[in-house]
């Protein structure tokens, strides 16, 4: 049998279209009441149709890599976010960040639960993620004596239910009142 051919390298401006295809998608799943044209999408990312679909040849696979970039963008955020801030407002930062990510679910909905039945997303890994980023910042605040020594997992599902009783909230800013109330249930009291 003959050895595979090596992967070929990814040009620089198929890497950038890829790229702008990413962040116009994430940016229109984020605020779509419905499903988002894939012709938007290639359009506002200033590529043609064929482009797009060069690169996701389906809207599953569009999906997924929007998913995937916000999932490692909010993970990652809790490190950095305590690079430059004390834990609590760390803490609160990430929840905003978080807050986020579940925003850009929205347009997506249906090809994610879709995904997450055929086993292309793997939910115990995704809150697993979640859920060590929420311990980093957890574990950080209570060296530091500012936070509670709670449950990550238990957060985890707070925040969970945060955003689920407010998806269709007419009032905008009762997710991040409900955040602050759980962050003022995190903190040590001095």
């Amino acid at each position: 049998m003959p050895s595979p051919e090596p992967a070929r390298p990814v040009r620089s401006d198929a890497r950038r279209n890829r790229d702008k295809l990413v962040a116009v998608a994430r940016a229109a799943f984020a605020t779509a009441d419905g499903p988002v044209a894939l012709e938007a999408v290639a359009r506002e990312a200033g590529v043609g149709i064929g482009t797009l679909y060069r690169h996701f040849p389906t809207r599953e696979a569009l999906v997924e890599a929007v998913y995937a970039a916000e999932l490692d963008d909010v993970t990652g955020n809790a490190a950095a976010l305590l690079a430059e801030l004390p834990p609590e407002q760390a803490l609160r930062a990430w929840m905003d960040r978080y807050a986020a990510f579940v925003a850009t679910k929205r347009g997506m909905g249906d090809v994610l639960r879709a995904s997450v039945a055929s086993g292309r997303i793997a939910t115990p890994a995704t809150r697993q993620r979640i859920t060590a980023a929420i311990g980093t910042i957890l574990d950080a605040g209570a060296k530091a004596g500012t936070l509670r020594a709670a449950d990550p997992e238990d957060v985890t599902l707070l925040l969970l239910g945060v955003f689920l009783s407010t998806v269709d909230e007419r009032d905008p800013e009762r997710a991040g009142r409900m955040l602050d109330l759980i962050l003022d249930a995190l903190r040590v009291d001095r």
